[in-house]
């Protein structure tokens, strides 16, 4: 059986079709993966992230920026993934912060701590 001119002409309309919806049915923009990233990237920064936890940092940074590029240029994938990791990256900086905030903190409260066991001790002898 011979195929005609016409029935290619409508396979070829039909697979370009096919493409054309398929093409419609790729992932959406992650709009809302970039503003959780960049959510977290300000809050890292307000955490005093960029002196605590500086490549933690500049890392959230660059993933985020990485995504918004990646969006702009309606590339979806890797767009959610470079923001996803930018907001993890920013997590990590945020937490990486408040732990170097809190280690000094105590080492601080240790060294008031030992002043006044010093100090306490000078006046117990003095009393003597």
């Amino acid at each position: 059986m011979l195929i005609g001119k016409s029935e290619i002409r409508h396979a070829v309309l039909g697979a370009a079709i096919a493409l054309g919806a398929a093409g419609c049915a790729t992932m959406p923009i992650p709009n809302e993966q970039l503003a959780v990233a960049k959510a977290s990237v300000q809050r890292a920064e307000q955490a005093g992230a960029p002196e605590l936890a500086p490549v933690e940092m500049a890392a959230a940074r660059d993933k985020l920026a990485r995504a918004e590029k990646a969006a702009a240029n309606r590339d979806a994938q890797p767009a959610t993934q470079l923001a996803e990791q930018a907001d993890a990256d920013a997590q990590l900086a945020e937490a990486t912060a408040q732990e170097q905030r809190s280690h000094k903190a105590a080492v601080e409260l240790d060294a008031n701590l030992q002043a006044l066991r010093q100090e306490s001790s000078r006046n117990a002898q003095s009393n003597q």
